[in-house]
C-alpha cells in the first residue's frame, strides 16, 4: 500500500457512473415493480453501500476508507432501455475515494442483473467510469464529458 501517513486531511468527493442496458420487458419489470426478486432498485441501493464499506477488502492494496456519505441515484433511460446508475462517496481523510464509487456503481448494476438474469440473461453493463473527483493534493477533476 502506498504511504498517506504524511498526506493531509481533506474532505474528498467522488462521483462515478455506469449503465445497465436490457430488453424493454424486463426495464419495465423493474419500473412497475414486477421483478420476481423484489424492488431490484432497492435493494441494488443497498448492495452499493455495502459494496462502498467493502472495497478494501476487494481491491488488493486498496486503503479502507471511512466513509461519511455515499448516495446512490438511479435513473430510468427508457429510449436507450438502460438504467444508468449515480455514485457519490465522502470522507474526510488522506487518501481519495474513487475506488469507492467506482466499486459502489459496479456492484449496483451487477445486482440489478443479479435479480432480473432470468427473463434476461442478454443484459449489458456498461460505461462504468469516474466522473468527477474532489480533495486532496490534485484538487478538483472532471471528465471532459460530465456536465
Amino acid at each position: 500500500m502506498v504511504d498517506v501517513a504524511a498526506k493531509t486531511e481533506t474532505h474528498r468527493v467522488a462521483v462515478a457512473a455506469g449503465r445497465i442496458s436490457m430488453l424493454p420487458d424486463t426495464l419495465h419489470k423493474i419500473v412497475a415493480g414486477d421483478a420476481k426478486k423484489g424492488d431490484v432498485l432497492g435493494i441494488a441501493r443497498i448492495a452499493a453501500i455495502q459494496a462502498s464499506k467493502r472495497t478494501g477488502d476487494l481491491i488488493p492494496l486498496c486503503h479502507p476508507v471511512p466513509l461519511t456519505r455515499v448516495a446512490v441515484e438511479f435513473s430510468i433511460n427508457q429510449p436507450a432501455t438502460a438504467i444508468d446508475c449515480r455514485v457519490t462517496a465522502e470522507t474526510v481523510g488522506r487518501t481519495g475515494v474513487e475506488m469507492e464509487a467506482l466499486t459502489a456503481a459496479s456492484v449496483a448494476l451487477l445486482t440489478i442483473y443479479d435479480m432480473c438474469k432470468a427473463v434476461d440473461r442478454g443484459m449489458t453493463i456498461s460505461q462504468i467510469r469516474l466522473l468527477e473527483k474532489q480533495g486532496g493534493k490534485s484538487g478538483h477533476w472532471r471528465a471532459v464529458d460530465f456536465g
